[in-house]
């Protein structure tokens, strides 16, 4: 009769190699992070009279606005092209984030890639 449960003849090995793929996995994305954090990315709108710059932490570190786009009168356009741009540049730290890591685990999604 066949024993359940446990690793059983021969498993411990194959569990050693699967743990230290998980460590050197771990080891690659805590460095990509790293590395992710250090990167800028700039986005424009209007057509580049405003410039929106975040960093890989995904916090603004400048903002740049062509002084032809001020108007008092329309504060609101201003706004939403202010908006536009910061939401740009989040969206490319997001994908190029996503890129970086799916390299990494080789797009296995889930936890980690684990099917659990």
């Amino acid at each position: 009769m066949a024993k359940r449960g446990g690793f059983p003849g021969g498993m411990p090995g194959n569990m050693n190699n699967l743990m230290k793929q998980a460590q050197k996995m771990q080891k690659q994305m805590e460095e990509q992070a790293k590395e992710l954090e250090e990167q800028s990315y700039e986005a424009s709108a209007g057509g580049g009279v405003v410039k929106v710059t975040i960093s890989g932490k995904k916090e603004v570190t400048e903002v740049h606005i062509e002084p032809e786009v001020v108007d008092p009168e329309d504060i609101e356009m201003l706004e939403d092209l202010i908006i536009a741009a910061t939401n740009e540049a989040l969206r490319m730290q997001e994908e190029d984030q996503n890129a970086k890591m799916s390299k990494i685990t080789g797009n296995m999604g889930g936890l980690g890639g684990f099917p659990f």
